[in-house]
C-alpha cells in the first residue's frame, strides 16, 4: 500500500510517481544546496544497489526512482528511502566522483549571439563587463531536460537573474549558449527559446552516433572561455569529435 503522503511543506519530502516511482525533492526551487543534494542522494542511491530499482535520475532539486513493485513494495522503499535520508545533512554532503570539468571555446555577442548587450543590460552591466563575469563563471550541470542531453547551468551570479523573453525567440542553432534566470542553458539542436542567446559554441552535448550519446551528466562543470569568430569558424571546420575545441578534466576535489 502506497505511504502516507508528508506535509507538503516538509523537506525532504518523499512521494510517489505513479505506480513504480518514487521523487525525493530537497526543496521546491533549485538553490545550490538543494541542487548539491539531489545530486549526492541519487549518488548514493546508486552506490546502494538495492534490488529492485530499475534507474535513478535528477532534476533540479529532485531525486527520482523508478524500481519494480513486484519486487519492493511502495511501503518498503518508502521506508528506506527515508531511512537513507536520515543518515546525513545532503545539502551539505560532497558531490558524486567521476564528474568533469569542460572548457568550452565561445564567441559572445556578434551576430551569432545577438542577445549579449539586452542580457548585460539587463544585468545592468555593460556588454564587456557582462563576457568578463560569464567567462569567469564555473557552472554545474544541475540536471539534463528537454532535449536530448541538453544541459541546465548554474547558478550564475545573483546580477544574471533577469527574466525570460516576453517574446520567444524564432529559433536558436545548435551549440547556443542562452541565459536567464541565474542559468545557462547550451542547446542541443536548434529550436525557439524565450531565453537570451548570449555566446555560440560548436559543442555537441548530444551525439547519437556515438555508444555515450550524452557528452555531459549531472554534476559535471562548464566554463566558457571567450574567443573570436574566426576562431569558432576554424574549430567548425575540424570538429569531427564533436567537442567544439573544449577541453575536458576530471574533477578530483
Amino acid at each position: 500500500m502506497p505511504h502516507a503522503p508528508q506535509p507538503s511543506d516538509s523537506y525532504p519530502l518523499v512521494r510517489n510517481v505513479g505506480l513504480d516511482g518514487m521523487l525525493v525533492s530537497f526543496a521546491d526551487t533549485m538553490t545550490e544546496p538543494s541542487n548539491r543534494a539531489a545530486l549526492a542522494f541519487r549518488g548514493a542511491l546508486e552506490g546502494a544497489g538495492w534490488d529492485g530499482v530499475i534507474e535513478t535520475s535528477t532534476s533540479l532539486a529532485s531525486a527520482y526512482i523508478r524500481f519494480d513493485p513486484l519486487q519492493i513494495p511502495h511501503a518498503e522503499i518508502a521506508s528506506r528511502l527515508n531511512a537513507l535520508l536520515a543518515t546525513r545533512d545532503w545539502s551539505a554532503e560532497a558531490l558524486p566522483t567521476g564528474r568533469k570539468l569542460w572548457r568550452v571555446p565561445t564567441v559572445y555577442g556578434t551576430d551569432l549571439a545577438p542577445q549579449l548587450e539586452d542580457a548585460a543590460a539587463a544585468a545592468g552591466l555593460s556588454a564587456s563587463d557582462a563576457i568578463t563575469r560569464l567567462a569567469a563563471s564555473r557552472v554545474r550541470v544541475l540536471t539534463i531536460g528537454f532535449a536530448p542531453g541538453q544541459p541546465y547551468l548554474g547558478p550564475l551570479g545573483p546580477e544574471f537573474n533577469i527574466p525570460r523573453l516576453q517574446e520567444l525567440n524564432p529559433m536558436v542553432p545548435e551549440g547556443a549558449l542562452v541565459l536567464a534566470i541565474s542559468q545557462f542553458v547550451l542547446f542541443s539542436g536548434p529550436t525557439p527559446t524565450g531565453w537570451r542567446h548570449v555566446g555560440q559554441t560548436a559543442f555537441r552535448c548530444f551525439r547519437p552516433e556515438l555508444e555515450q550519446s550524452f557528452a555531459l551528466n549531472p554534476g559535471d562543470e562548464m566554463m566558457f572561455h571567450p574567443i573570436t569568430k574566426p576562431e569558432l569558424e576554424q574549430i567548425r571546420a575540424n570538429n569531427a569529435d564533436g567537442t567544439g575545441g573544449a577541453t575536458c578534466e576530471e574533477i578530483t576535489t
